[in-house]
């Protein structure tokens, strides 16, 4: 309350008006199984294209699992499938089992790499996560930069004093000694740059430390305009380029690297193995660094780079010729042992959490994502009616319940590859769910990879209709009728006869119709609860409860009172009253398609003295037309109507 001590004019804002409530996004999707390559336990970031997915998680091409022949990259269809469908924001976790026996050419954490070995020194390069996409190529290109030894005007024209203009601490360094035209090519010292106070002259100044020998100053060193006449310094610095298995993916470079690993720029470590470090400076650069240096044993610049020389015997000379191209001033490296582990199984789908790190996995990760509206896990039911059988109807529980715990989520559940009517049938019985609804047939699409017709589970597909309904549409519309853009067939092609019999189990089905193309063709929840049997009902109550949960929470730790009562009144009635506007409710006014009660009668002395506001909300939801009846019969002309 303010106070008012001393006279005088008191300007104070009120509100007049109920807050606002803002509708929440039901779009975002998250999608859980295996890739190529990516994170497994980081903080799960948004992808918002196909390009930022392959950046981070990995190439398009198949997957090889342990003791399997090799499988779709399903994931990767899936979100193909998703964003071409007009999903736009979508959180992967990715998991990722070891190999239980590695062969001789397996590493046993499937992380690719490759060391460099040389006298007291090796460089371990490594892909930063697991999978066969991380068996990539790598250049380390040396440079030489521009001469940085200058000249300052001395006591007299002929003694001129030495200046190292651009010189950085810890640099790695050329020294070249002026040439006569008797000695050619000019004779070259590689050194570390220290900078140190001369007391003679009362200045900073440098001197330069090579592997073998004793220190070179830049007081004793003669610069001339003219390089064949005078002294020069040349720092040396490393680009590497990481080359990605996939040709359709571009490569990326990192250039201007320091060699020694105590090398700062602007108070930053900028040194290779700063910038390649095993725990990089933020979230963003450990997602999407590829690939992870070490250097081991005697880890100084000069020790780095005598390594480099000893890998490739020509790489010094070429680095000391003018002449020379980048090809001859690289290593190339291919890095090898990286594979896509064991099939993961149930209990990497449903996760875990470090208690130490906080680290988290599969499902688990989605539950500080509080955006996520729509969960799958395509490609997990490949296999169905197979071996994989168990881990399968596991993972399918375990999205259900993934989906039921977090409230505001539905979970697109996929039926099994190459199975019959019976056989989904059968899959559905021991199904039952509000929060959850199941696809059939698989989608038969062009594969990019082998050029041949593959089937893909339906679920991405599916995210993306949902996504691209609630966009162009409401998310109160059913997300049925709506055209599957890449499907070219399906699974198995199911007449009316066969929907008949799996429509009212809650099995959706896709249709092919003449003139109207490949559709997905049903909207109902897998739950024998009738009040919940369409997707769309299911998905606007998430709607309306999570915009609601988050839209009040201003009136926790209010006064419990009238003016309380009278303000969530408001706030959810405007709320209401503009959803009934768009089309939203059933009812030809506003009092026929919601309520609003939040005083006394919703609330006992108990509830208050226990802190408790209890707001009752009923709404008339719109259910789709399902069934379109057109009932016909013959009159007459003189017939009474």
């Amino acid at each position: 309350m303010p106070e008012y001590l001393a006279p005088g004019v008191y300007v104070e804002e009120v509100s007049f008006r109920a807050k606002s409530i803002e509708g929440l996004s039901t779009t975002t999707t998250g999608f859980v199984g295996p890739t190529r390559y990516g994170p497994v336990n980081l903080p799960l970031d948004v992808i918002t294209s196909i390009g930022e997915f392959e950046r981070t998680y990995g190439d398009r091409q198949q997957m090889q699992f342990e003791g399997s022949s090799p499988t779709h990259n399903y994931m990767w269809h899936a979100a193909r499938a998703f964003f071409e469908e007009g999903g736009t924001r979508l959180y992967i976790s990715r998991v990722f089992t070891p190999m239980k026996s590695p062969g001789p050419n397996d590493q046993p954490d499937g992380s690719a790499r490759f060391t460099i070995t040389g006298t007291g020194t090796s460089i371990l390069v490594q892909a930063r996560f697991p999978g066969a996409a991380g068996n990539m190529r790598v250049r380390i290109t040396l440079r030489l930069g521009e001469n940085v030894l200058g000249q300052d005007k001395g006591p007299d024209a002929a003694h001129p004093i030495p200046r190292a203009r651009g010189l950085m601490e810890n640099d790695i360094v050329v020294l070249r000694a002026a040439a006569s035209p008797l000695s050619s090519p000019l004779s070259a010292v590689f050194a570390t740059a220290h900078s140190y106070f001369d007391t003679a002259t009362g200045e900073q100044s440098w001197k330069f430390t090579p592997s073998v020998g004793s220190d070179k100053f830049l007081k004793d060193m003669h610069p001339n305009p003219d390089p064949l006449l005078g002294d020069q310094i040349q720092g040396v610095t490393a680009t590497i380029s990481v080359f990605p298995i996939d040709p359709n993916l571009s490569s990326l470079v990192y250039s201007g690297l320091a060699l020694d690993p105590n090398h700062q720029m602007n108070g930053l470590p900028d040194s290779i193995a700063a910038q390649f470090a095993a725990k990089p400076n933020s979230l963003g650069e450990a997602r999407t660094l590829p690939i992870i240096v070490t250097v081991n044993g005697t880890s100084t610049g000069l020790a780095l780079l005598t390594t480099l020389f000893a890998a490739e015997a020509s790489l010094q000379s070429s680095l000391l010729d003018p002449q020379s191209t980048d090809v001859d001033r690289s290593l190339d490296i291919v890095m090898t042992g990286g594979n896509d582990g064991q099939r993961p199984g149930a209990d990497a789908y449903e996760g875990t959490v470090d208690e130490v790190s906080m680290a988290k996995t599969g499902l688990v990760s989605f539950e500080d994502i509080d955006e996520i509206s729509i969960v799958a896990g395509p490609g997990s039911t490949f296999g169905y009616d197979g071996p994989f059988r168990d881990d399968a109807s596991t993972i399918l529980n375990l999205l259900i319940a993934h989906a039921t715990r977090m409230r505001y989520r539905i979970a697109v559940l996929d039926s099994g590859d190459n199975q019959s009517i019976a056989d989904v049938r059968a899959l559905r019985a021991k199904l039952d769910s509000t929060y959850a609804a199941l696809y059939y047939p698989w989608i038969k699409i062009l594969d990019p990879v082998t050029r041949q017709e593959i089937e893909v589970p339906p679920s991405g597909s599916v995210a993306g209709i949902y996504a691209r309904n609630d966009i162009t549409r409401a998310v109160y519309k059913a997300p049925a009728n709506e055209v599957v853009s890449l499907a070219i067939g399906f699974e198995k092609t199911l007449n009316k006869a066969q929907q008949d019999i799996l429509n009212p189990l809650g099995i959706n089905c896709f249709r092919f119709f003449e003139d109207r193309g490949f559709r997905l063709w049903g909207a109902r929840t897998i739950s024998s609860d009738p009040e919940w049997k369409y997707v769309n009902l299911r998905r606007y109550f998430a709607y309306l409860e999570h915009s609601i949960d988050k839209g009040t929470q201003w009136a926790v730790f209010e006064p419990n009172g009238d003016l309380l009562w009278a303000n969530v009144r408001r706030t959810v009635s405007d709320f209401l009253l503009n959803e009934f506007q768009n089309g939203a409710l059933l009812g030809d006014k506003p009092e026929k398609a919601y309520f609003v009660r939040c005083d006394r009668s919703t609330m006992t002395q108990n509830d208050l003295d226990n802190g408790r506001l209890v707001c009752l909300i009923g709404v008339a939801a719109l259910r789709p037309a399902e069934f379109v009846i057109f009932r016909i019969g013959q009159w007459t002309a003189d017939s009474n109507k």
